[in-house]
């Protein structure tokens, strides 16, 4: 057998899978231990020479709002569950602090999570604060991993207002009525908000918003609005988060 660098999952006569940031799996087999991929039997792991499309860097930078989706390798279930959503929460409070964040909405899914990002500061990056999220956060999967990216949808000046903002945020919490996962949004038990020093700050609970609002405007950093933003003009595929 023969290890390879990188990052995997055990996979049963795969066609062609992705694996990792880093390689594709093209065969019949494959074996893994943690961290490393294991090659065995009639198969080849060939390095991933493409990534998702992303925006210019800048983007993602200063007061950057973006709607964050991280989907789970095969869709595996299981690791959804009290201890994890403490995990959670607690890693994003790390990524806030590390680069001046606000998670006015998450929503774990069982498969999947959803999660927007406000940036505050002129140093806050979001591509860092995923990057740093995903390495510490995968170890809590029970063994599943993260696709290689995850997906962004970065909100434009339109879609940042208020009325807008608070329309997309629903809709996120939304998942688990259309998945028939329960009765009303608010029911489900993995999902929320988190706002440095406001532990108890609920996207359901009245006057949310209105709080919200209040401690962005003090918090926020008014030059982190002051970027030079290239011309949008279409998305670019990087070694990114």
């Amino acid at each position: 057998m023969e290890a390879l660098n990188g990052g995997g999952k055990s996979s049963e006569s795969p066609d062609v899978v992705s694996y990792g940031d880093r390689f594709t799996c093209v065969g019949s087999s494959i074996l893994e231990t943690r961290g490393v991929i294991v090659k065995e039997g009639n198969f080849m792991l060939e390095e991933r020479k493409y990534f998702l499309p992303r925006l210019p860097r800048e983007y993602y930078q200063g007061d950057a709002v973006v709607h964050w989706e991280m989907s789970v390798f095969d869709r595996k279930t299981g690791w959804l569950d009290d201890r994890f959503q403490f995990a959670f929460r607690e890693l994003m409070l790390h990524a806030a602090a590390r680069e001046g964040l606000f998670c006015p909405v998450y929503c774990l899914m069982p498969d999947h999570i959803h999660l927007v990002w406000m940036g505050l500061r002129m140093d806050t990056d979001q591509l860092n604060g995923m990057a740093f999220l995903r390495t510490w956060f995968e170890p809590q999967l029970k063994g599943a991993v993260f696709q290689p990216q995850a997906y962004d949808s970065v909100l434009r000046e339109e879609d940042r207002k208020h009325n807008a903002f608070a329309k997309l945020c629903g809709y996120i919490l939304q998942n688990p009525l259309k998945k028939e996962l329960v009765k009303a949004p608010e029911n489900w038990l993995f999902s929320g908000c988190v706002l440095p020093g406001y532990p108890g700050l609920c996207p359901f609970e009245e006057g949310f918003w209105e709080i919200l609002w209040k401690v962005y405007r003090q918090q926020n950093d008014p030059k982190a609005g002051h970027r030079v933003l290239p011309v949008r003009i279409g998305r670019m595929p990087v070694d990114g988060a």
